[in-house]
């Protein structure tokens, strides 16, 4: 006797089961990360569902979703069922996040603590491959004027232009500036260029009144303040 050959496709589950349709009646925080996904990309493959897909690939990196988002689209293409267009709707997905993460963090628009510089920047830098090099200007209320990504560089440093600081910080007729990069290494401890950069800073804008507050490296899921740190 023949087997009936089963159907993965979520065209054929219960209703309440579907991702799109439970996302339409019940709102989307009643749905898991992987039924998220699994509307994003759409179908599986012949032997799984869009979420049995998903759930692979989410339990592929301990059901985390940066360690997703790191992925590259030929690492996402590796698991079955994903070919290029999937993978660069993943990818494209998760890159939203983690815009949608740094635009809120725009909302602390007024300079603390180092933890808010950190709270601010690390969505744009903490999982960076390379190097970057940002400044904040900021008033005398400590709010932000503006936030400038000065640089950008390979794994062990960027350049740091004092002139291109300062022209800036003139024009916003700011009167302190945070000095932000991040190691992709994941190290806190500043090194002997992160050091002299800031004294270098330092010193051209005590001659303009214009005072470095502080100098923060941002990891993944940490930082390093030169100003809690008394080093500054």
């Amino acid at each position: 006797m023949l087997k009936q050959k089963t159907s993965f496709s979520i065209k054929n589950w219960n209703e309440d089961d579907r991702p799109r349709e439970k996302l339409l009646s019940k709102g989307r925080a009643a749905l898991s990360d992987s039924e998220l996904i699994a509307i994003l990309i759409g179908s599986g493959s012949r032997e799984e569902s869009a979420v049995a897909l998903s759930k692979r690939m989410l339990g592929s990196v301990g059901n985390k979703l940066d360690k997703l988002g790191k992925l590259s689209i030929k690492e996402l293409m590796a698991f079955k069922g994903i070919g290029e267009a999937k993978a660069v709707s993943i990818a494209a997905a998760m890159e939203l996040g983690k815009r949608r993460g740094a635009e809120e963090g725009v909302k602390l628009n007024k300079i603390t603590s180092s933890k808010s510089v950190f709270k601010l920047l690390q969505p744009l830098l903490g999982e960076l491959t390379h190097e970057e090099f940002w400044i904040l200007y900021l008033n005398n209320s400590n709010k932000i004027l503006q936030k400038l990504q000065l640089s950008k560089g390979g794994i062990t440093g960027t350049l740091v232009d004092v002139r291109i600081v300062y022209k800036t910080a003139l024009q916003l007729g700011a009167v302190g500036i945070i000095l932000v990069h991040n190691h992709p290494s994941g190290t806190l401890v500043p090194s002997g260029s992160d050091k002299n950069v800031t004294r270098k800073l330092k010193v051209a804008g005590e001659s303009l009144d214009i005072k470095v507050l502080d100098h923060v490296i941002i990891t993944e899921k940490a930082y390093f303040s030169f100003a809690d740190a008394g080093i500054l």
